[in-house]
């Protein structure tokens, strides 16, 4: 990885590894960080996961959605392959949609403790019904904690569409 150094880099163990571990049930563990070399600037993280699956845990069939995951970063950053294996993780774990969401919010702010961060599952429906549960959080005691509650309470479900080519 050109213009990282082996410090911003410690404890990423993912990141170019032949041997991947792809974990069968959910996986918080598989979650790395690296430095943020800009922690003084307020900026977008975006990663669009078109191919998030999870099991319904009640019927064990497969739920599929599209998940976006934003956040302002602070110290830390998460590392993408990493997000990639422990999302994988869901696959044959049985949770409902909004606890999907939210157990993957509060996971990445214990790992990265963010400025902001939102996540919004649009899962494809099942029954003749889809769910697009949406979360939020904002550091306490910052500007991000009112933002985060005025990106809920103003949050339109239904924006542009969204092309996932």
């Amino acid at each position: 990885m050109s213009g990282r150094n082996t410090e911003e880099l410690n404890g990423v163990t993912q990141l170019g590894n032949q041997g991947t571990r792809y974990p069968d049930d959910y996986a918080p563990e598989m979650l790395e960080t690296f430095i943020n070399k800009h922690p003084e600037n307020d900026y977008f993280v975006k990663f669009n996961c078109p191919e998030f699956t999870s099991l319904c845990p009640m019927t064990g069939q497969p739920d599929f959605a599209t998940l976006y995951i934003s956040y302002v970063p602070s110290e830390r950053m998460v590392e993408s392959k990493s997000l990639k294996l422990y999302l994988f993780s869901f696959r044959n774990h049985g949770d409902f949609h909004e606890d999907c969401v939210n157990i993957i919010m509060k996971d990445l702010i214990r790992l990265m403790d963010p400025k902001y961060i939102e996540v919004w599952g649009k899962f494809t429906p099942r029954g003749g019904i889809s769910i697009d549960p949406y979360c939020n959080y904002g550091k306490k005691g910052t500007r991000w904690e009112e933002i985060a509650f005025n990106r809920l309470a103003g949050h339109d479900m239904y924006p542009e569409k969204v092309d996932n080519r």
